[in-house]
């Protein structure tokens, strides 16, 4: 009787417990009622960025650092996800979500060790969840919708809170797969408690992402697989930022990738070393010198070199759709040729339509119709002016290009767009005149200046500063 009667007790205890462990998860999500607020310790005021010795903190061009507070000793953190309008380079406006008007969110900076709290508020109308990538935390914080959480519903918050048992690069990111594609990503740095040897003079972190953006449209189309805008830390060349850098300093330039492509990431002048990833810092002494490092979906990689080469050098992915801006089917030469001559007068001539109507044979390649479509057509397309261009014809090797450059080989294939005045900042000071015609698409220039250089430019950036907190 007594045995029966400690198993009754046990178990009333264990059904206590459960539905006590249901009730804190539950306060997780956005109570009907605001629970008590714990009396806040006042603790002592903490610069945002102070770390260990030999740490300096990360710089994310374009992209500012989240701010916050400290509550009994735990770092909190107030983030919400909504639409923001952003403009990946002057005048190309994207209406995208984010975190706090950011794409990608701002960057979060923390110490190994630190105990933080994140309060989540999902301003999208849909639901929500929030995944902290490659972090070591307890399960019910993991932001797996459906699995360790609910999700968040349109107006609802959810509080993560634990602590930080590890060093590196990670990131924090929507864990609903569309929402992705929209922006929901941000930086989640974890500084060590002393600095890594050999020490870096700088520290930039990247997220490289992608876009399908039809040219009359501002919403990304989520379900392409095919981008025509890159961007780093939201912004596509040439209106990236510059990575300003001392000669001859210690450099660390931490790349994250969430989109739908690889990256292999290429910089000019310099030879690096892959010294960590988003498991954290390598710890073995067989590291291999590159130039490019293969960034995949979902990884983060870091790389350390002495900035020894002065000038500005182009640092980007070396995919050669990617380094371009607005990228779409080419058409003139790739037309039929009889169907390019204008005759202007007509509506179907202002739509494109030299021939026939829109449904019709001949309309059908300038409107991406090729089901269907009859031989004679097919071979009828792409760079018809040279295909009926005899051999003697052809420019000799060396000789100029002909007057007619719609007779050469291949042409059109690149543009040269000069928009130095459009994206000029204190970090383009210096470069040279027409530089921003061959920084298109997810590219950036690391320029390894002089001291006196690297003074003037921070004096310039101090006087913006000025003037937009006078405005």
């Amino acid at each position: 009787m007594k045995s029966s009667r400690r198993l009754f007790l046990r178990g009333l205890a264990s059904v206590a417990g459960a539905a006590s462990a249901h009730t804190a998860y539950a306060q997780h999500v956005h109570p009907a009622t605001p629970p008590r607020k714990e009396a806040v310790r006042p603790d002592p005021p903490v610069p945002p960025h102070q770390f260990g010795a030999g740490i300096v903190p990360v710089v994310s061009p374009d992209i500012s650092d989240m701010p916050w507070r400290l509550e009994n000793g735990v770092k909190v953190f107030d983030i919400r996800v909504e639409h923001v309008r952003t403009e990946l380079i002057p005048g190309r406006v994207m209406d995208g979500w984010g975190f706090n008007g950011s794409i990608p969110g701002p960057t979060i900076q923390v110490t190994e060790g630190d105990r933080v709290r994140l309060n989540v508020e999902n301003r999208l109308p849909e639901p929500f969840s929030m995944h902290w990538h490659g972090l070591e935390i307890p399960n019910n914080m993991d932001g797996m919708p459906g699995i360790s959480q609910d999700a968040i519903p349109p107006g609802g918050r959810f509080v993560y809170e634990f602590t930080l048992k590890q060093n590196g690069t990670f990131f924090y990111h929507s864990h609903m797969a569309m929402q992705e594609m929209m922006g929901l990503i941000g930086l989640f740095i974890i500084h060590p408690r002393r600095g890594h040897t050999p020490r870096v003079d700088r520290d930039f972190g990247i997220v490289l992402q992608e876009w399908a953006l039809l040219p009359n449209n501002t919403i990304p189309n989520s379900l392409a697989m095919e981008f025509n805008w890159l961007t780093m830390n939201g912004k596509a060349g040439p209106a990236t930022t510059p990575l300003i850098v001392k000669l001859g300093e210690r450099v660390r330039i931490r790349l994250v990738n969430l989109g739908m492509d690889h990256h292999p990431m290429h910089i000019h002048g310099h030879q690096f070393y892959v010294t960590g990833t988003e498991g954290g810092r390598i710890h073995t002494t067989a590291v291999v010198p590159e130039n490019t490092v293969l960034v995949g979906v979902a990884q983060a990689r870091d790389i350390e070199f002495v900035a020894d080469n002065p000038g500005d050098w182009h640092f980007h992915c070396h995919l050669p759709h990617h380094m371009m801006n607005q990228m779409a089917s080419m058409v003139g030469p790739l037309m039929m040729s009889h169907a390019n001559a204008p005759r202007p007068g007509t509506v179907e001539a202002g739509m494109g339509i030299h021939e026939g109507h829109a449904l019709g044979e001949a309309a059908a390649p300038a409107f991406g119709r090729t089901v269907n479509v009859g031989a004679e057509t097919e071979r009828n397309l792409a760079n018809m002016p040279m295909a009926r261009t005899p051999q003697s014809a052809l420019p000799r090797a060396g000789s100029p290009a002909p007057p007619n450059a719609g007779m050469f080989p291949g042409y059109p294939q690149d543009m040269f767009m000069v928009m130095d005045d459009m994206v000029a900042k204190p970090e383009t000071y210096g470069l040279r005149s027409g530089w921003s015609g061959g920084t298109m698409g997810m590219m950036t220039i690391l320029r390894i200046v002089t001291p006196q250089l690297f003074d003037k430019i921070q004096e310039l950036k101090a006087e913006q500063a000025r003037k937009a907190e006078a405005r």
